[in-house]
């Protein structure tokens, strides 16, 4: 039935219905922008290295950046419900998307004016940048069920995603490049404006062509004063809220969804969020990790798309597509582990064999700098450095404070060198020689020097230095006697050495060949089996079942994980959850839509918010505690299978039509009218 209260796509021409959902996904393609270059890759960096540049530690910055982020999401996980209840009431969603944007957009661009020590600004600037992209998102979500018709909710999501994928992945391209070839900080400061631009500019058309959904009948009285309005406002949204928390045993099939959805979203927000640290703690360089984070990008796109079609009834190829993901689920994790022991290693990129103590050189290890393995000469003077200003489990570290012309040598059987100094308002300029020879950067042909100068004491700074060829080398670190102009002195701190392992060595573009190969094959395979093998299975598949999958993949990613130990695997790893990544959680926000009665959406999206907040605490307490128990994050992997098994376990439970069917009570009796 029509009315005018409506979903807002009811007696819409299906060409103005295709506009709106166009413009509704063009949203996740502005503010994934946010996601990948403030989030994930490119503000962490610049808040450590540069915003944070005087703060004690680099792990003093990280904490402080962590801090700003729980700050950002408490402040969000708090005020979402209460907002999308008044959005419910005032018929308000776009007005409260519009008022996040805004302020997510004009923080974001102001992070250009962050230079060198400005960590508080930055902190400010990035808390309130991250509560609007967070606040945005549950009214954003909010309008899924009513631009989008129910048989349409798992399609329109994952599409959204796909978009966010591609929107993200090229703006994170571009910010890359700009880092790589514009001078001095320019590059990630001109990053932080693209992304506010990016975001403002592709919001507008969910801003001006979708409509604002109506409000359920509330008993609000228009034309009354502003300040009785306010107030009037405010008195239905908590009482509604608290009508939703004591009615949630009506909304039980809901309930034991969100419960799941809690459980496992913690699961795949940990493994988004360790791959990269994981990937550098088994020695893979950073060149082949941020090509995998690109890759995951835009693997991604069409993945979510494939999700997305799994489900629909509508939909002639899902058997084809249905083959086609429990192929990856399987072909990925077997040609992985093969290609680790079949390819070269200088291809697969398994680790070389360690570097050994001989003939008085020393082979891979970490070094005190008063130790006999160090060569001294000139003067220098041995001081103590608390531990904890180093961020070790070491009752103390050594440091040679070293004097103009003095130096330290060490002779090691490697490649790479490590050295951890401080820094301070008397740093003064020091050089290192390999094998006798200067060091020389290879981009500017100059001779390499480190200026230890700081306006306030840092500890725990390192610098790696490296020899052409692996094998017996002295690393030389003489103190020039000369300073920054602004330093008060010319003395260096150097505490310890560390003889760092062998690259890995692979062949990044061979292994994506393979990688290509596989797929090729696995679409003919899927193109000749899907009929006759997959129709039958394919036809009982729907949105709930979809997601089992995904968590199904996700359990082969977490084992997997505990056992790779090559760039081939990490890369095939990386390739399988792109295949899951974007459609999971798509999936996830259209059953939960699904779900939701339309005329209490922002209210409900709002509690989904707090899910969505709390899982992102549970997942990495535990991955510490592992790391913390067992000494190694690989145990830590295996454990967040814990939650694709609850989690996918609780998922079953969960009764889908009766959610469905009480939703639509509600909306019958709020509206008047039943979503189609």
């Amino acid at each position: 039935m029509t009315t005018a209260t409506s979903p807002a796509y009811s007696g819409v021409p299906e060409k103005e219905y295709n506009r709106r959902i166009l413009a509704w996904t063009m949203y996740d393609w502005a503010n994934s922008a946010f996601a990948t270059t403030i989030l994930a890759a490119v503000l962490p960096v610049y808040y450590s290295q540069v915003a944070g540049a005087n703060l004690p530690s680099a792990a003093t910055a990280t904490a402080y950046w962590s801090t700003g982020l729980s700050i950002s999401l408490l402040v969000t996980a708090i005020f979402a419900p209460f907002l999308g209840t008044v959005s419910d009431v005032m018929r308000g969603k776009k007005r409260f998307l519009s008022f996040f944007i805004t302020i997510g957009v004009i923080t974001t661009g102001l992070l250009i004016l962050v230079e060198t020590g400005d960590w508080i600004l930055a902190s400010i600037l990035f808390m309130l940048s991250r509560i609007g992209f967070t606040s945005a998102n549950v009214f954003y979500d909010a309008l899924l069920p009513h631009i989008a018709r129910r048989e349409d909710q798992d399609r329109v999501s994952t599409r959204g995603y796909a978009m966010g994928y591609l929107g993200g992945g090229i703006l994170l391209a571009i910010n890359v490049a700009m880092i790589l070839f514009l001078p001095g900080t320019w590059g990630p400061r001109l990053s932080f404006l693209s992304v506010a631009i990016w975001w403002a500019v592709f919001s507008i058309p969910v801003l001006t062509r979708v409509p604002e959904p109506p409000a359920a009948p509330s008993g609000l009285e228009l034309g009354m004063g502003a300040f009785r309005q306010i107030r009037d406002v405010v008195s239905i949204s908590i009482n509604r809220m608290k009508e939703t928390f004591q009615d949630l045993q009506q909304y039980r099939e809901l309930f034991k969804y969100l419960v799941a959805f809690l459980i496992y979203n913690d699961g795949i927000g940990t493994i988004i969020g360790v791959a990269v640290i994981y990937g550098a703690e088994l020695g893979f360089g950073s060149v082949e990790l941020i090509l995998a984070l690109l890759m995951v990008q835009f693997v991604g796109i069409p993945f979510s798309l494939v999700f997305g079609r799994l489900p629909s009834t509508k939909e002639k190829r899902r058997p084809f597509f249905l083959a086609f993901v429990l192929f990856n689920l399987i072909a990925l994790p077997v040609a992985g582990v093969l290609g680790k022991s079949l390819l070269p290693a200088d291809i697969s990129g398994v680790p070389p064999s360690p570097y050994i103590d001989s003939g008085g050189y020393v082979g891979e290890g970490s070094y005190l700098a008063s130790d006999d393995e160090f060569s001294h000469s000139a003067e220098w003077q041995m001081t103590t450095i608390s531990a904890e200003k180093l961020g070790t489990d070491d009752e103390a570290r050594y440091a040679n404070t070293m004097v103009s012309g003095a130096a330290l040598s060490l002779d090691f059987n490697g490649q790479q060198v490590k050295v951890t100094y401080s820094s301070g308002p008397s740093g003064g300029i020091w050089m290192a020689e390999m094998d006798g020879q200067p060091l020389v950067n290879e981009d500017s042909g100059k001779q390499i020097e480190i200026d230890s100068y700081q306006e306030t004491v840092r500890y725990g700074e390192t610098e790696t230095f490296e020899a052409d060829d692996p094998g017996k080398h002295t690393l030389r670190l003489i103190n020039t006697g000369r300073s920054n102009p602004d330093s008060q002195g010319t003395s260096i701190s150097i505490s310890r050495a560390k003889v760092l392992p062998p690259k890995r060595v692979s062949n990044l573009i061979l292994i994506v060949g393979i990688l290509l190969a596989i797929e090729i094959l696995g679409l003919l395979l899927s193109a000749l089996l899907a009929k006759p093998v997959f129709r039958r299975i394919a036809e009982r598949m729907n949105t709930k079942r979809s997601i089992i999958l995904a968590l199904s993949v996700y359990a082969v990613i977490a084992v997997w994980g505990f056992f790779l130990d090559s760039v081939i695997e990490y890369w095939f790893l990386a390739w399988m959850v792109a295949v899951v990544q974007g459609g999971s959680q798509a999936l996830s926000r259209s059953l939960y839509a699904s779900m939701s009665p339309a005329a209490k959406s922002g209210e409900f999206f709002g509690l989904f918010g707090i899910m969505e907040k709390f899982s992102a605490i549970v997942g990495p307490l535990l991955f510490a505690a592992a790391v913390a128990t067992f000494g190694s994050s690989r145990p830590a992997i295996l454990s967040i299978i814990v939650f694709f098994i609850v989690g996918g376990f609780l998922l079953t439970r969960v009764n889908v039509e009766e959610g469905r069917r009480l939703a639509n009570e509600e909306d019958a009796r709020l509206l008047g009218a039943i979503p189609e």
